[in-house]
């Protein structure tokens, strides 16, 4: 099984434990994910160089958490 299909796998079995909410809110960070790698692919194909990098971590009561990132930009010369 490749790696992508074991995560995709993951995912759905996890989604069947997560409230309506929870799936609508993971559904959003995907779908912002995409739009995200589609938008770091675009700056290095005009020659932008981006490193995602975590800026701070939060959390929420019960123990939640979700790290947030900044990207780091290096125009090549």
């Amino acid at each position: 099984m490749s790696k992508r299909k074991s995560v995709k796998l993951r995912a759905e079995e996890l989604s069947t434990e997560m409230s309506d909410d929870q799936r609508s809110a993971i559904r959003m960070v995907g779908n912002e994910l995409h739009r995200l790698n589609t938008a770091v692919m675009k700056a290095v194909e005009v020659g932008l160089s981006v490193e995602l990098q975590r800026t701070a971590r939060h959390h929420a009561k019960g123990g939640y958490w979700g790290d947030l990132l900044v990207p780091i930009v290096v125009k090549q010369r």
